[in-house]
């Protein structure tokens, strides 16, 4: 009994063994696992194509569908010229995947309604914003009643340039000529570039390279890495103290910056200085992303601004998954602030397709509610939506 009884502690001790030996090999390879399968898997994206073009449909017909009739701003306003901006995107997008060709016929309506004009202040950017989209249909029509405005305001402003002051000041309507506020850079540069990319007329990149400069010199803080709104915000505090950086101002500057990359060609000298301002500024403001996945209206003082804001984090989103997709920034340093950006995004998208939590009109940081929209929410949305569904799947 005694012999029965040793062999079968032993045998147990033996099942123990080889269990315990069993656990530590399981250990051992999901350690291996994580090594290196997690932070590959954390770089790859989670997105699906089909999900992402329901998504962008849905807000794109509401916002056909809603057009904010009696609104301050006309077809040729700058609020619709950012709104234009996405729809081109998803227009080319949407004939591609579904052969729906009905956004561009919604875009060329506007355009032959309005004779593809600019708007009516010769210098100033936000009037210009419109020719991005004119070219990007004259490139499809290659009709040039599309692209004749827009030629003609670029080549007034480069052959009469004004050496008007940078520091804004609404009481003087010249410090409006140039890239005074940092929206501006969003606004103006791309077509600019776009015309070079278009006729490779050196006049339009050496307007581009030397007003951009000039812009960056004065409203880059190079020590916060961000952008002033404008000169009225070097010396102002958040409540917590901080300087005053808004969310979608510096949205405004790197969606602008992934404009002028994409036209650009990739010769041209001044690249580089666009380059690395991209990755610097997109480096900057990813790590400003806050945990509900949200850039807010104030970089430095989310709390005093708690409420999302999807602008802001439409157009960020927008430069970040271009630069992942084009090689500019480190896809698994990114990946995981685009994941939590599309899903905020998302979230602020009403059962409708109304798109939610977008800052009025302003200059500087403001509170907002999930009821606020505006179209250059939509067009932000739309842009980001696109380079998103480049890298789904």
């Amino acid at each position: 009994m005694e012999t029965i009884k040793t062999n079968a502690k032993q045998k147990n001790s033996l099942i123990e063994v080889k269990d315990c030996q069993m656990k530590k090999m399981g250990w051992m390879l999901t350690l291996l696992v994580s090594m290196f399968i997690l932070p590959v898997s954390a770089a790859q994206p989670d997105f699906n194509k089909a999900d992402i073009t329901s998504v962008m449909k849905k807000v794109a017909d509401w916002q056909i569908a809603n057009p904010q009739k009696g609104a301050e701003h006309d077809d040729l306003d700058w609020t619709h010229a950012v709104l234009y901006m996405g729809m081109i995107d998803w227009a080319e997008l949407a004939e591609q995947t579904e052969g729906d060709s009905s956004y561009y016929k919604w875009l060329m309506k506007i355009g032959w309604r309005n004779h593809f004009q600019m708007g009516k202040w010769m210098y100033h950017a936000d009037f210009i914003a419109v020719g991005q989209t004119f070219i990007e249909l004259y490139k499809k029509y290659n009709d040039t009643n599309i692209i004749a405005p827009v030629m003609a305001r670029a080549n007034w402003v480069v052959d009469h340039p004004t050496n008007a002051s940078l520091e804004l000041n609404y009481s003087k309507r010249e410090t409006l000529s140039r890239w005074s506020w940092c929206d501006a850079l969003f606004m103006a540069p791309p077509v600019y570039a776009k015309l070079y990319a278009l006729t490779l007329d050196k006049k339009y990149l050496d307007f581009l390279d030397k007003e951009y400069r000039a812009s960056y010199d004065f409203l880059f803080d190079k020590e916060e890495k961000l952008f002033y709104r404008d000169c009225r915000y070097f010396d102002k505090k958040e409540a917590n103290g901080k300087k005053v950086f808004w969310g979608r101002g510096n949205g405004w500057v790197l969606g602008g910056m992934a404009e002028i990359l994409q036209a650009l060609p990739k010769d041209v000298a001044s690249r580089a200085f666009y380059e690395h301002l991209f990755v610097e500024l997109a480096t900057r403001v990813a790590g400003l992303q806050c945990s509900d996945g949200y850039w807010h209206a104030s970089l430095l003082d989310p709390e005093s601004y708690p409420s999302p804001e999807t602008s802001s984090t439409g157009l960020i989103t927008y430069a970040l998954a271009y630069g992942v997709n084009e090689g500019f920034l480190d896809k698994e340093q990114f990946m995981p602030v685009i994941k939590k950006a599309w899903k905020a995004l998302t979230d602020a998208v009403e059962s409708d397709g109304k798109l939610g939590y977008v800052q009025p009109i302003g200059a500087d940081p403001r509170k907002v509610t999930r009821d606020m929209t505006e179209v250059y929410g939509v067009g932000g949305f739309l842009l980001a939506g696109c380079q998103l569904y480049k890298m789904a799947d």
